[in-house]
């Protein structure tokens, strides 16, 4: 599958901009300056960016507790997400819904939940508005290994193979349920491979290897478009951090060896796509540290702009509600 340049380079960029908003989440956590939990996606970064550069605009996703990667792989704005894990007013939910809850429909972001799996049925909801309406978006979730094993997950394949709904799951199996392997908790050797039992292709790629996200994906929009039915994509990943920064303080060796790690982070995501550019003779190696140094600075803009931004008012809490308060007599 020929790719050119300027999307190849916009996967380098998405991947940076994941990575440095990220990193830097973890610096102003450890400072104080926002309380609650954060789930780090460093070293995931190439699911979620090849995936989503695969997409359109019109095409919707939906994210999990593992939030950040999600909406920027797609195209969101870092200023209104780190004003929205620093719950200031300019933030994607106004500051009410912190680092699990972005979301931003003019893009397609249905947002994201810390509730296991239940994003895999808001997706399928909105693959099947797109059938009902005779529309051409599809749907896309994002779940990890421990998600796959919720009856959510299973419910909402079996749904979309049966409808022949426009949707693709999209396991992130990053090998750990918190700390639990997955191969302590799935019966199948992937978790792709579950998806014979609902008609539907299951595929398994190097979840390290943006192109190859890419690529896979690609094929099941057009499956989907073409009214084919749902797919299920595993991408083999890994999360260099720990679970959660508000987990407590876990040591690594205990539930996964530290030779593991230091194998997998000799498998950086971004660096294997550097090396592929310019191995390639695609972009220089100037050029793509020029992309590092530019998202950078971008995130920089955006932690400034997230701490100018005004927290909210206290009567701004029952803005935006499905419900109204009961009067006080």
């Amino acid at each position: 599958m020929a790719i050119d340049k300027d999307l190849l380079m916009l996967m380098l960029r998405r991947m940076w901009t994941i990575r440095h908003f990220e990193e830097t989440v973890i610096d102003i956590y450890a400072k104080g300056e926002f309380g609650g939990a954060a789930h780090p996606y460093i070293g995931e970064e190439a699911v979620a960016v090849g995936a989503c550069v695969a997409m359109q605009d019109t095409d919707y996703i939906a994210g999990n507790h593992r939030s950040h990667g999600h909406p920027l792989a797609k195209g969101g704005d870092p200023k209104r997400a780190m004003a929205e894990l620093l719950g200031r007013v300019d933030g994607y939910c106004k500051g009410k819904g912190g680092s699990m809850h972005l979301a931003d429909f003019s893009i397609g972001i249905l947002g994201e939940s810390g509730i296991l799996g239940s994003s895999l049925p808001v997706a399928t909801g909105a693959a099947l508005a797109s059938k009902i309406k005779g529309e051409d978006f599809i749907s896309a979730v994002f779940f990890g290994d421990g998600a796959s094993n919720q009856g959510a997950c299973h419910e909402s394949m079996n749904l979309a193979s049966v409808w022949k709904l426009p949707i693709i799951f999209i396991c992130e199996n990053n090998q750990y349920a918190v700390t639990t392997s997955y191969r302590d908790t799935v019966a199948v050797e992937h978790v792709s491979d579950r998806a014979s039992a609902y008609n539907m292709p299951g595929v398994l790629v190097d979840g390290q290897d943006v192109v190859a996200m890419y690529e896979a994906i690609s094929v099941a929009i057009e499956r989907a478009r073409a009214g084919e039915g749902p797919s299920l994509v595993e991408g083999l990943t890994y999360r260099y951090e720990e679970h959660s920064l508000g987990l407590g303080r876990i040591r690594r060796g205990e539930y996964r060896p530290e030779e593991e790690i230091e194998r997998w982070r000799q498998r950086d995501p971004i660096v294997i796509h550097e090396k592929r550019l310019v191995e390639q003779g695609i972009a220089t190696q100037e050029e793509c540290d020029a992309v590092r140094d530019e998202v950078r600075k971008e995130i920089d803009e955006a932690l400034e702009f997230a701490r100018n931004s005004p927290f909210p008012e206290p009567e701004d809490l029952f803005d935006d509600m499905f419900a109204n308060p009961i009067p006080q007599a």
